[in-house]
Parts: structure tokens; C-alpha cells; sequence
């Protein structure tokens, strides 16, 4: 059997780590910041997201301990754009989301065909992911729009 290099696959796991991290605190900032009418429904929405981040984040971290590894304990990065519509908030979300997504990807490429179990969680979360985005998509779109979502154009 061929040893495997665990070094890049740990990169990627500790990068994806510190990324999930950062989306629990992003969603919960967010949750702070919604005002009106729809504030109810938009909060959970936003604080279930945060719990799917750590909840992410916790899997990430026992992967990385599996190979051997040290977790970081670094959080991404966490930009304050001040803008605050929800808009505003779905459309930075959907762009870090998409990181997270292409680092997903980046793990499925190093461990496809040579570590099984963790190229299926790479899958699993490419698939939640895209998910995510696609309900995001859909949020962002005007009432009665079947096209989606292009930046800029709201």
C-alpha cells in the first residue's frame, strides 16, 4: 500500500476549519442585524446556518485529528462590509460560501481514490454546499424571476 502525503490533505482540512469557524461567527453578526417584518423567520434561517458551520467545522476537526494532525485554532477571515440589508448579507454569503465550496473540491481532488471515507465527506459537503448556494440563489432573486441570481443586476 502507498504511504500518503497527509501535509496538503491537513492544509486544506485546517483551511476549510478556520473557514466553517468564521461563517458561525459571519451568520451569527448576521443575525444581529435584521430588522422588520420578516426578522423572525430570517434570524433562525440565519442562526441555523451558524449551527451547520460549527457543525461542519466539528466534522473538519475530527478529520484532522484522524490523520494524525493538529486542528488550527485560527477562524478565517471575517470582513465587515457594514452593510446590512439582508441582501447585502446574502450576497457576501454566497461569496464565501463558494470559497468553502472550492476548497471542498480541493480536498475531493487530493484524497479521490486513496482515502475513501474522507472522499466521502468531501462529497457530502460539496452536495451541502451547493445546496446552500442554490437556496441562497434563490433568495436573492426577485418574486417571480426563474433566471438566477446575477451579481449586480438587483
Amino acid at each position: 500500500m502507498t504511504k500518503i502525503d497527509v501535509k496538503p490533505i491537513v492544509a486544506v482540512l485546517n483551511r476549510l476549519l478556520e473557514t466553517e469557524l468564521a461563517g458561525v461567527v459571519r451568520y451569527t453578526h448576521y443575525s444581529f442585524l435584521v430588522f422588520g417584518f420578516g426578522r423572525i423567520p430570517i434570524v433562525s434561517w440565519l442562526r441555523a446556518q451558524a449551527d451547520e458551520s460549527l457543525m461542519h467545522a466539528q466534522q473538519v476537526g475530527e478529520w484532522i485529528t484522524t490523520l494524525g494532525d493538529h486542528p488550527s485554532l485560527a477562524i478565517g477571515p471575517l470582513l465587515e462590509s457594514h452593510q446590512h440589508d439582508i441582501g447585502a448579507m446574502l450576497r457576501e454569503s454566497l461569496e464565501v460560501e463558494g470559497q468553502a465550496l472550492e476548497l471542498y473540491r480541493q480536498l475531493l481532488r487530493l484524497v479521490e481514490g486513496q482515502l475513501i471515507g474522507l472522499e466521502e465527506f468531501a462529497r457530502q459537503m460539496i452536495q451541502a454546499e451547493e445546496i446552500h448556494a442554490a437556496e441562497v440563489d434563490k433568495m436573492l432573486r426577485k418574486p417571480g424571476e426563474l433566471a438566477t441570481f446575477a451579481p449586480g443586476a438587483d
